[in-house]
């Protein structure tokens, strides 16, 4: 069964969503929160809990609804927060200001619902999410011979790829890694993955990225990436493109 959550401090629309959901949506379970603060609560009680067993990714929702205007934590700033510890939930942010669009792409959310919401698109949104949420959990390990043995990696689990001393450095969720090779060969082979290079030595996962400072590339473990100008306005353009087709 699936775990929804509903986050806005408007009482109307939470049970207009509710409804929603219940009548039209999958099999599933709907909590409730009136703003941010309480729905961190709610996270942090499941990592204290002894009954929960696992990641702490594991013991959050699979979609959820977020306002982004909201008193006391807005919802970008909350899912900043839930961003530390839950990388698979789908936010679905629920605003009625399209200016805050741009500002949220660092926390990957999975679509956005202009207000007035209408049921439809709920339904829609709420399929897609599902939808993709399986195609992850399908998402074939890549296997490749490292200077340590062959290992198992999720291109999604993957920050980034560094060219160093005519190997890769394949930093990922789990750590580090060094593997014979060029960045060519690889990106080419994790291009469909979202995958990008802002410098020759590097190739970027652009589901990671949190943000580009000038000729910086910040990303979501807070290391910083070059971005060589060369291929600055290149790469800017994937990444744009990428975050839009996620939208």
């Amino acid at each position: 069964m699936y775990r929804i959550a509903i986050c806005d401090d408007d009482s109307g629309l939470r049970r207009f969503l509710r409804q929603t959901i219940e009548e039209e949506g999958p099999p599933c379970v709907v909590d409730e929160f009136s703003d941010g603060v309480n729905l961190l609560k709610s996270y942090n009680q499941w990592a204290a809990s002894d009954v929960c067993v696992g990641a702490s990714e594991e013991r959050g929702f699979d979609i959820l609804f977020l306002d982004i205007d909201m008193p006391r934590m807005n919802g970008i700033d909350t899912a900043k927060k839930i961003r530390t510890t839950d990388r698979r939930v789908k936010i679905i942010y629920v605003t009625g200001y399209q200016d805050y669009m741009g500002k949220s792409f660092e926390v990957h959310p999975f679509s956005f619902l202009v207000k007035p919401v209408k049921k439809e698109e709920i339904v829609r949104q709420i399929r897609e999410a599902l939808l993709y949420g399986k195609a992850e959990e399908k998402e074939i390990p890549l296997r490749l011979q490292t200077t340590e043995g062959v290992e198992e990696f999720r291109a999604s689990d993957i920050y980034y790829l560094e060219y160093v001393s005519r190997k890769l450095r394949f930093v990922t969720k789990k750590g580090e890694s060094m593997v014979r090779g060029k960045i060519s060969e690889y990106l080419e082979r994790l291009e469909a993955y979202g995958f990008a290079s802002p410098h020759k030595s590097f190739a970027v996962n652009l589901y990671h990225v949190k943000a580009i400072r000038g000729y910086d590339i910040i990303m979501m473990n807070g290391e910083r990436i070059p971005l060589s100008q060369k291929r600055s306005v290149e790469f800017r353009g994937l990444l744009g493109k990428y975050q839009a087709d996620r939208l």
